[in-house]
């Protein structure tokens, strides 16, 4: 929450988009433009929801100087925060696979890459296939009138996101990663003047209050922890239930063969995640029936930590009653004035093509084993 809310306060997003603006691109160029840098401020804050609503109010209106097409380029925007969010090791459902694996999350997230990599480069491709041709010039307009000539020297952020993934791939814990990536993104802002200390933290003696960028973060992040703790009280409900033990030994008398047992744990996943309707209590409610179940037929942690994250990264990002389809639904408010329509949740995660490549993906790796007897894979 505060890495993400340092990024937005310091310009960071505002002046990533003010570049793709810039640029010289128009319709499915745009669309694609805005596709990676979504994916680049998903994978900086590990947050799908927050990369929505920083980049989507600003990228979406813009769209429409630049001639694209209103439901590709929301689609765009969603398909990019879901893949940095597929891909980050700061999100939350990297964190959450692995764990439920055992198995450590640096290894984790750098096999993924032959899942994600894929995946991205056809969602990228079919998003500015979708968009088709448009006015450059305009959308130049149009991104400078939304971003208030956000300072371009605010890029130079852009390598906080880099330093914290490096420092969890050499297996440095999250915490320290994310309090070093706070600091550096701090003092960054501070000495390239996009934040000034009072911005970052003061005290308001009169009220006996903090306020600032820093306990902004705390705050946002407040709501979506407590949530997520309450629903992870379902999880213990069904484990005193001695529900989960009974799903294992079902899924286990079943599961006779690897591809079986991979068919059942995506099977699975997918329907946890839609009754809960949250991707990290669905890895918590049927992880350790994928280990089990896995391990009984010799697929690796790091396969089965895919599986389960890769799957949470679908459907949530599709259906129209999840949060990302609606936040990025909502994102598309307000902009009729320039000419871009309010879209519905349902249009929006039927152009998430970045999801839809996923389903294919998970589903191609699961029928003909692709990568399952790789060493490490």
């Amino acid at each position: 929450g505060i890495l993400g809310t340092v990024l937005g306060a310091s310009g960071f997003v505002a002046a990533l988009a003010r570049a793709v603006g810039e640029a010289g691109l128009s319709g499915g160029g745009y669309v694609a433009a805005a596709f990676l840098a979504c994916a680049v401020v998903s994978s900086a804050t590990g947050t799908s929801f927050g990369t929505i609503l920083l980049c989507g109010p600003v990228l979406y209106p813009a769209g429409a100087a630049a001639q694209a097409a209103p439901a590709a380029l929301m689609g765009a925007i969603l398909a990019g925060a879901t893949w940095g969010d597929s891909m980050s090791p700061l999100s939350d459902t990297s964190i959450a696979s692995s764990g439920t694996q055992r198995v450590d999350l640096a290894g984790t997230v750098r096999r993924r890459l032959a899942y994600a990599l894929p995946a991205g480069l056809a969602a990228l491709a079919a998003s500015a296939l979708l968009a088709g041709t448009g006015d450059a010039t305009g959308a130049a307009r149009a991104v400078h009138a939304a971003t208030g000539a956000a300072p371009l020297r605010a890029l130079w952020l852009g390598v906080v996101p880099v330093a914290c993934i490096a420092l969890l791939l050499t297996r440095r814990h999250l915490v320290e990663a994310l309090l070093a990536g706070v600091a550096l993104a701090v003092a960054l802002a501070l000495a390239l003047g996009v934040l000034h200390p009072v911005d970052v933290l003061r005290i308001d003696a009169a009220r006996y209050a903090a306020t600032g960028v820093i306990v902004q973060g705390m705050e946002r992040a407040v709501g979506v922890s407590v949530f997520t703790l309450l629903l992870t009280g379902l999880v213990a409900t069904l484990q005193a239930t001695r529900v989960l033990e009974r799903l294992v030994g079902t899924v286990a008398r079943r599961a006779t063969t690897p591809r079986a047992a991979e068919g059942w744990i995506v099977a699975m996943t997918s329907a946890a995640v839609v009754l809960t309707t949250h991707s990290v209590v669905a890895i918590l409610a049927v992880g350790e029936m994928a280990r089990r179940t896995g391990a009984a037929q010799g697929i690796g942690g790091y396969r089965r930590a895919n599986l389960l994250d890769l799957t949470v990264c679908t459907w949530p990002f599709v259906l129209p009653f999840f949060l990302p389809t609606i936040l990025a639904a909502g994102a598309t408010r307000g902009a009729e004035a320039v000419g871009m329509p309010p879209l519905s949740p349902w249009a929006v995660g039927v152009h998430n093509t970045y999801a839809w490549a996923l389903v294919v993906v998970v589903l191609v790796a699961v029928a003909t084993g692709w990568r399952r007897g790789e060493a490490g894979a």
